[in-house]
């Protein structure tokens, strides 16, 4: 039977990113679905304050409608998508970023409905949590490190994380296309921007990938090698560690030359791989 892909975004992002390699996907014959996470898509929020011209003193009060949204709920999202794609013939669970969190929740919970999981540069916790990932030697070079910038709220007051992507700020916007698109045009860049939200969940879960459930899943990652955002060695680490995980289920690994955002804006080389897993 014909499989699906189904699609999972990062953080700040929704299932409209996936619009490019959906196209290239359908162009080589294949079904794809993305989803949009609780709170993001049509369902975002984007207070008043955000808009032209903006008032970053409300913006930083505004309610946000993710406050105390957490990552258990978005795992239950997919899984409920994952059981109705599942009807209609195999799942390749497909998953961006943050949306790696995502994806390692639904392969512990119903590994049973999903035929391949793929990270693309992706969150792929097998040895510990995102947090202490990022307290590792690996995230210390992330350009991330050099955007705080774009967060204009109290995260703790708000109960989630806002983030003003409209900055006219020209050394935050060098430094978020470095960390984003270093790869891209400036064009492209704003273009991205644009398709980003303001508000995503403080909640990035701390769960790990489960040897007896997650582990009997055929695993892809797809290493993007100039990812500033996700360094690579970072990248690495997830697959040296999912490996220790599941000996006898060896991640399939394959390389792309793009930024942690290029691929979404060129996914000719990922659309090609993705195809070949089916």
């Amino acid at each position: 039977m014909t499989p699906t892909y189904l699609l999972v975004h990062g953080s700040n992002s929704n299932s409209f990113t996936w619009g490019p390699l959906q196209r290239e996907l359908a162009l080589l014959g294949h079904r794809t679905l993305a989803v949009d996470l609780p709170g993001h898509g049509f369902a975002a929020g984007f207070p008043a304050a955000y808009q032209a011209p903006q008032n970053l003193e409300a913006l930083a009060t505004a309610p946000s409608k993710l406050a105390g949204a957490t990552h258990a709920a978005a795992v239950e999202h997919v899984v409920e998508v994952v059981r109705r794609v599942a009807e209609h013939g195999p799942v390749i669970l497909v998953g961006h970023s943050r949306g790696g969190a995502t994806l390692t929740g639904v392969g512990n919970a119903v590994p049973e409905l999903i035929d391949r999981i793929v990270y693309i540069s992706a969150w792929c916790c097998a040895a510990a949590t995102i947090g202490e990932y990022m307290q590792g030697p690996e995230y210390a070079g992330s350009a991330l490190n050099d955007v705080g910038g774009v967060v204009v709220a109290d995260p703790a007051a708000l109960g989630a994380l806002r983030m003003n992507w409209r900055t006219a700020d020209p050394e935050l916007l060098t430094a978020l296309k470095t960390a984003m698109l270093e790869d891209g045009t400036e064009q492209e860049f704003f273009a991205y921007l644009n398709t980003l939200e303001p508000d995503e969940s403080l909640d990035v879960g701390s769960e790990r990938a489960d040897a007896a459930t997650w582990g009997r899943i055929p695993r892809t990652y797809i290493r993007l090698t100039e990812d500033r955002s996700m360094p690579i060695a970072l990248q690495d680490r997830f697959i040296k560690e999912a490996d220790a995980l599941t000996p006898d289920n060896p991640t399939d690994v394959h390389s792309v030359e793009s930024s942690h955002v290029g691929f979404l804006v060129r996914p000719q080389e990922v659309a090609d791989i993705l195809a070949g897993l089916a």
